[in-house]
C-alpha cells in the first residue's frame, strides 16, 4: 500500500508539472536576487543565503506526509551544510493551498513547532518552482558556489525511518561539493506530494 501511495503522488508530481521547463544538471539557478518573505517577518534571497561552497534548497510545505516525515532531518541537513560552508533554505511554492494550510501564518506556526534552525520562504506565485521544476514536497535542489546545479532530487532513500537510511544522498553530495571532489550521484527520482503551483 505504501508504494502504490508513493507512485501515485509521484505521478501526480510529474503529471502536473508535465510540459514546464525545468533545470538539468549543470544549468544555472535563475531569480536568485528575488526577495521573498521568510517566516520571521523579514525579506531574503537566494543571493542572500548562498555560502562558500553553494546553497540547498529544498521544495516543502507543511502538510504533505513525506514532508512530515523527512523534516526531523531537516535542520540536521542545515547543521551538516553549515559544516560544509553551503547555504540552506526551504520554500513553499503551494500558492494553490496559500488561504489555507500553507498560508504565511500556517508557516510560521509550523516552523515554531518543529523549531526551524533555517529560513523558510514564501516563493510567491510559485515563481521558483516553475523556473527550476520542483515537482515535489520535498523536492532538493543543490548549487554550486556559482549556481551550477550539481544534485536534485530526494534527501535520502529511507524517508520512513531516519535510522534505516542507506544512501544519504544530500549529504553526500554536499560533502563532495565541499571536498571539491565529483559528486557520484547527481540525480534521484523526487518522492512526496506533488506541489500546489500557479501554472499560469
Amino acid at each position: 500500500m505504501k508504494t502504490l501511495l508513493s507512485f501515485i503522488l509521484i505521478i501526480n508530481g510529474f503529471l502536473a508539472y508535465a510540459g514546464e521547463p525545468h533545470l538539468e544538471i549543470g544549468d544555472k539557478a535563475k531569480h536568485t536576487s528575488v526577495k521573498m518573505l521568510d517566516v520571521s517577518g523579514e525579506k531574503m534571497s537566494l543571493d542572500d543565503a548562498l555560502d562558500q561552497n553553494g546553497l540547498v534548497l529544498i521544495f516543502s510545505c507543511n502538510t504533505c506526509p513525506f514532508v512530515l516525515k523527512w523534516e526531523d532531518r531537516y535542520n540536521g541537513l542545515k547543521q551538516w551544510a553549515d559544516e560544509h560552508n553551503v547555504g540552506m533554505v526551504v520554500v513553499n511554492s503551494n500558492y494553490k493551498n496559500r488561504d489555507g494550510v500553507d498560508s504565511y501564518e500556517a508557516m510560521q506556526e509550523h516552523a515554531k513547532e518543529n523549531a526551524y534552525n533555517f529560513p523558510y520562504l514564501v516563493d510567491e506565485n510559485s515563481l521558483l518552482a516553475n523556473a527550476f521544476g520542483g515537482q515535489t514536497t520535498p523536492h532538493v535542489f543543490l548549487f554550486d558556489k556559482d549556481y551550477k546545479l550539481v544534485y536534485k532530487g530526494a534527501i535520502d532513500d529511507n524517508y520512513d525511518d531516519a535510522s534505516g537510511v542507506k544512501k544519504a544522498y544530500l549529504k553526500t553530495a554536499i560533502a563532495s561539493l565541499s571536498e571539491g571532489t565529483e559528486i557520484a550521484q547527481t540525480e534521484t527520482k523526487p518522492v512526496g506530494c506533488s506541489i500546489k503551483r500557479k501554472t499560469n
